[in-house]
């Protein structure tokens, strides 16, 4: 069937400060037992994403330790404490997810994402040719992860600041697929409370 052969790259945004978490690092506080930023890095891996690139900053060593063993290659962002922009750059600048049809980037503090969630997006990204944008949604709300075709990736590597890939899609010509998968795609945890609720345990 057409389409099927179209690879797709995992890009997982791991190195904001998270200012609001105070002295916790969210990316490493555990879920069942597991370091959320690993949690992350294994759903991309479980879903047979090639490569899986993790964008780290803020307290690198600590996260890359995080995915030790891991099939994922950390790429550190020097410019981290900018803005989530300088960190898609720094990934779409990779020459591993350059070599891609298709990157779908994923925010690693989102615990509810499954490799389920995953596969359907990279399932209709596929379907369409990779000529699409897709996003996670629910209820109509535009969430994440998102999927960036190839012909986008110029366009994100001039990204910097804190400007997002939001207004680039939306200017874009291409047309955006939202895929509903329910409230995974609008949670991300971004203070200690948000954490806890989620069923995460803290580390220091």
């Amino acid at each position: 069937m057409p389409g099927r052969k179209i690879t797709v790259a995992g890009l997982l945004l791991a190195a904001g400060e998270a200012r609001r978490m105070g002295s916790h690092h969210k990316l490493l506080a555990e879920f069942d037992g597991c370091p959320l930023v690993r949690r992350s890095a294994q759903t991309l891996l479980s879903s047979r994403l090639c490569p899986v690139i993790a964008v780290t900053g803020h307290q690198h060593s600590q996260v890359e330790s995080a995915l030790s063993e891991l099939e994922v290659e950390p790429q550190f962002n020097p410019a981290h404490g900018t803005g989530i922009g300088s960190s898609l750059a720094c990934g779409f600048a990779h020459p591993a997810i350059m070599k891609t049809g298709g990157t779908l980037v994923m925010l690693a503090d989102m615990p509810a994402i499954t490799p389920d969630h995953v596969h359907r997006l990279v399932q209709a990204f596929r379907q369409h040719g990779g000529n699409v944008i897709v996003r996670a949604s629910c209820d109509g709300q535009r969430g994440n992860p998102v999927i960036i075709p190839e012909a986008l990736y110029n366009d994100m590597r001039q990204l910097s600041g804190d400007t997002g890939a939001r207004s680039l899609i939306e200017r874009s010509e291409l047309p955006v697929l939202d895929v509903e998968t329910g409230p995974a795609a609008l949670l991300d945890v971004d203070t200690p409370e948000a954490v806890i609720r989620a069923g995460g345990v803290l580390k220091i």
